[in-house]
């Protein structure tokens, strides 16, 4: 295993992280573009996941503002971004190496969705729930753009 090929694997794990869905949605996104990823990926090919991808990535940017919103720790909060991570993980690695990408995209989720909910809070303390989530949400959508767009191709 190469950890460099699978860096993308690995950051789109620390996308996770912070933002469940996005992961899943900048890939969908990527592939409604027309756009490949290195390992395969037939789930989401399937229309009722692409466009789901999409809505759940953009109904948890508006969701994490609400007050009654759940730390990203809970118990379910930490399945789906195993499994996003899991599945965003493998599409990113190496054809070949779909459950290493898939493995160090959840072995960089987990403990960083304790890291990210630490900063969250204080940021939130600071300046709120709103504002720390609009630049958090600004910070992992960009980033999770960037790391789909330069790991994917044409």
């Amino acid at each position: 295993m190469n950890l460099r090929s699978l860096l993308p694997s690995i950051l789109i794990g620390a996308v996770a992280s912070a933002r469940s869905m996005t992961p899943m949605a900048t890939i969908a996104t990527a592939r409604l573009a027309g756009r490949d990823t290195p390992g395969t990926l037939a789930l989401l090919d399937r229309p009722v996941f692409k466009y789901g991808a999409l809505a759940m990535g953009v109904g948890e940017l508006f969701g994490d503002k609400m007050k009654s919103a759940p730390d990203r720790t809970v118990a379910l909060g930490l399945l789906a971004r195993v499994m996003s991570a899991a599945i965003a993980g493998a599409a990113l690695a190496p054809e070949g190496e779909e459950k290493e990408g898939a493995a160090v995209a959840v072995a960089t989720a987990v403990p960083l969705a304790y890291l990210t909910l630490a900063a969250r809070k204080q940021a939130m303390a600071r300046i709120g729930q709103t504002r720390s989530g609009l630049i958090e949400d600004a910070l992992i959508v960009a980033a999770g753009a960037a790391i789909v767009a330069l790991a994917t191709r044409d």
